[in-house]
């Protein structure tokens, strides 16, 4: 007897609404095992992480803001996994739109400049990023080349290039020789929701980036050919879809919308610009979006339960002396059981006996 796995003649939606349920129990139970062998105290560890920080109505808002970036990213990202583009570099698109926003906020520091400045900041850290994603997606439609290196090693290029501008041109000459720009002015940052709290107009970008995606997924020609493409290319070519142009429209969205993430970061709960600005965001907008089923309705419930990692990683270096580094451990986790869960929409798994494989074989 052995196992296989059969390809369904159809897609199980039970499944595909139970599959992101099952993966984060498999990752509950994996952590069982993990904080048992760092002799930590299973239970008192998985509440640190998971429950604490939504008692707390500071972290709540931390939550709020953590999960902002995640989901606008994981939102132009479940764009293109539909239309089967693969952008893998949305960290870096996040930097660039930073460094181009954050540009505006230097060059016009101390100069009163006037509303305009900030609308100016969002729209050049959307433009950057959709300029930098489209790197990769003409190097795929014009030289076949795989978006998912390219896009994937331009990540590392945009952070060595933050870290020389903070560093050098445009380190801020008061800041005890620290890798940082000067504080934004007032008109270069965002205004506050709450006040006293971290919680930024972002958000408010956060939600109307989900409502469009959603709107142009389920309403829009646009939306069905991204479907299309993604899920029956032949079908999609007797179409007359263009599925080049399709990875060029989805990438430059996705650039945009993590470009966008980049700026607001900057201009919100930072207030200037440094090397360490995202702790991976573009990388866990990933699991957010595949959490997610590539959804923005449910992406944006997946990115609340993301950013519940972030503030328990950091609660839990205070209450369990465990390292931060114990929550990329935990996403890392979470992410191989997404993938595998996914894996039962498509096949099913079968006990398969020798004498069924012999009578199944060639002759």
């Amino acid at each position: 007897m052995s196992l296989v796995l059969e390809r369904r003649s159809e897609r199980s939606v039970a499944i595909a609404l139970l599959s992101p349920l099952l993966a984060i129990t498999l990752t509950l139970l994996t952590l069982t095992i993990v904080f048992v062998a760092l002799g930590k105290n299973p239970a008192a560890a998985l509440a640190v992480y998971f429950i604490t920080p939504l008692t707390d109505g500071y972290s709540l808002q931390e939550i709020a803001v953590k999960a902002s970036p995640l989901i606008m990213i994981a939102v132009g990202l479940a764009l293109c996994y539909r239309a089967n583009a693969w952008n893998i570099g949305a960290e870096g698109q996040l930097l660039i739109g930073a460094i181009a926003g954050s540009g505006l906020a230097v060059m016009t520091h101390g100069t009163n400049p006037g509303p305009w400045l900030l609308p100016a900041m969002l729209l050049a850290g959307a433009l950057a990023g959709a300029a930098y994603a489209l790197i990769p997606a003409l190097c795929k439609v014009r030289f076949g080349a795989s978006e998912i290196l390219i896009s994937l090693m331009l990540v590392y290029v945009a952070g060595l290039l933050l870290d020389y501008l903070v560093r050098g041109p445009w380190r801020d000459p008061a800041g005890f020789n620290f890798p940082t720009t000067a504080e934004f002015d007032p008109a270069a940052t965002l205004p506050l929701l709450i006040a006293g709290s971290r919680v930024h107009a972002g958000l408010i970008l956060t939600l109307i980036a989900v409502v469009a995606a959603a709107v142009l997924l389920g309403r829009t020609l646009k939306g069905f050919e991204i479907r299309v493409v993604g899920t029956a290319p032949r079908a999609a070519r007797f179409a007359g879809f263009n599925a080049d142009r399709l990875v060029l429209t989805t990438f430059a969205i996705s650039g945009a919308l993590a470009g966008l993430a980049g700026i607001i970061e900057v201009a919100g709960p930072i207030g200037h610009l440094q090397p360490d600005i995202s702790p991976g965001y573009g990388f866990t907008a990933i699991i957010v979006a595949f959490l997610g089923r590539l959804n923005p309705l449910g992406i944006l419930a997946s990115g609340l339960f993301l950013a519940l990692t972030f503030i328990g990683g950091e609660q839990a270096q205070i209450a369990l002396k465990l390292p931060q580094d114990m929550t990329g451990v935990i996403q890392g986790i979470l992410l191989f059981y997404v993938l595998a869960c996914d894996s039962l929409i498509l096949y099913r798994i079968r006990w398969r006996s020798p004498q069924r494989k012999a009578l199944h074989g060639p002759l």
